[in-house]
């Protein structure tokens, strides 16, 4: 009988000691869970500074490049060797652009090393105007007469946005055949704010963006 109460007596105190030793790892993995949960909620503060950082970013970068206008499919070596004046005779004669002053370029230059280029693919020049207001007269004129053409290469004329502001509008952009299978009114203003005549298809327009 006394060694049946020994052995309860040792088991018991062995089972304490075991929940003991429970308790102690469950006490770590709480402790540790919590560290984890703080650090998760860290850097969901960190990522949600990021996102705003970056949209900040974003806007400035495309603020910055609110006096440019690019042009696309002119052929390589038409600019001669100045390229300010045959943009501005460009913008005069092939657009009929009437300005007042004479348009002011602050820089002008094709994009990208000219090895790449190719009679099918020229580069594209970028166009850094002095006056705000010439730029977006000239964006405006061309965007109501494109498509045109020059020695038989289509020219197209665009706005210049930041890398992830053109993701943006190409991500809207490949909406409008759903949209307008579905009769939906839609629209996509600069620098990359669409419009859609749904609430609920808005949000998930904004949500791809």
């Amino acid at each position: 009988m006394d060694l049946k109460i020994t052995d309860l007596t040792l088991a018991s105190s062995s089972i304490r000691a075991d929940i003991a030793g429970f308790r102690e790892t469950a006490n770590n993995l709480d402790q540790r869970l919590s560290a984890v949960e703080d650090h998760m909620a860290t850097n969901l503060d960190q990522e949600e500074e990021l996102k705003s950082l970056r949209a900040k970013l974003t806007e400035l970068e495309d603020r910055s490049r609110r006096d440019n206008v690019r042009f696309f499919g002119i052929p390589e070596q038409k600019e001669g060797s100045d390229i300010k004046t045959f943009l501005s005779s460009l913008l005069t004669n092939h657009f009929g652009i009437e300005f007042s002053p004479s348009p002011e370029f602050q820089r002008v230059h094709r994009i990208g090393p000219s090895h790449k280029a190719s009679a099918n693919k020229p580069r594209p020049i970028i166009a850094c105007f002095l006056r705000h207001e010439q730029a977006r007269q000239v964006i405006s004129t061309a965007k109501a007469q494109q498509p045109t053409s020059l020695d038989g290469h289509e020219i197209r004329v665009a706005a210049d946005f930041s890398r992830l502001t053109n993701d943006r509008r190409r991500a809207f952009l490949a909406l409008r055949p759903q949209l307008r299978s579905l009769d939906i009114k839609y629209g996509l203003f600069d620098p990359a704010l669409g419009f859609i005549e749904s609430f609920t298809i808005s949000l998930i327009v904004y949500a791809l963006l």
